[in-house]
């Protein structure tokens, strides 16, 4: 595959080019692994398709240069590295659904009005704390989102505790309609990201 490459230039170039794709492969591979876990089994087999394409063409070449230490070095660097990338393109997608668990002791009145005038679903139940009383607040919102809601959260109650865990499925109505939907599904190729609703 590589015959039009000089033999001289090949010791040299051939790790820099499985460095260079098995970088890509496994980006592709952390990403495909994450869309599973989300549940898009629409965007996960392209990216599959495109990941193992890419991990035969390196190891056939990893096979026919076996006796250079050089291009396994290159080749655990790239995994290394693909792994690195992949996650963070990932965190920079932001792409799915999350529930941030808000914990209070002061009031949250205020707050629980600027999430329902954004159109946000809001749930909120006293409880009891070893400090005290205290109210939780349950929010579902999209992840891109957690750094504007975070925000407003320190806003109004700059004590408060919170915890942020991942959601797959989410029912039709619990985020806002005016961002979630126009914004988002109303393209053709945002299908792609499209997460399976339970009606309720």
């Amino acid at each position: 595959m590589l015959d039009f490459i000089p033999h001289e230039s090949l010791i040299y170039v051939l790790p820099i080019l499985i460095f260079l794709s098995r970088i890509f492969d496994v980006t592709l591979g952390t990403l495909r692994i994450i869309f599973v876990n989300r549940g898009m089994r629409h965007l996960a087999p392209i990216i599959g398709f495109f990941e193992i394409l890419i991990w035969l063409i390196v190891i056939s070449q990893i096979m026919q240069n076996i006796n250079s230490p050089i291009n396994y070095i290159a080749y655990a660097a790239g995994f290394a590295t693909g792994n690195y990338v992949g996650i963070l393109i990932e965190q920079k997608l932001a792409i799915g659904i999350t529930l941030i668990r808000i914990i209070t002791r002061k009031k949250a009145s205020e707050l629980l009005l600027d999430f329902r005038s954004k159109g946000y679903s809001v749930i909120n139940v006293p409880a009891v704390a070893n400090s005290g009383d205290v109210e939780i607040i349950f929010l579902p919102a999209r992840r891109k989102d957690i750094n504007q809601i975070i925000e407003t959260v320190k806003l109004y109650n700059p004590n408060a505790l919170y915890t942020i865990e991942d959601v797959r499925y989410l029912s039709h109505g619990a985020l806002p309609s005016a961002t979630y939907e126009s914004k988002n599904w109303s393209k053709p190729w945002n299908r792609l990201f499209r997460y399976k609703r339970k009606s309720k």
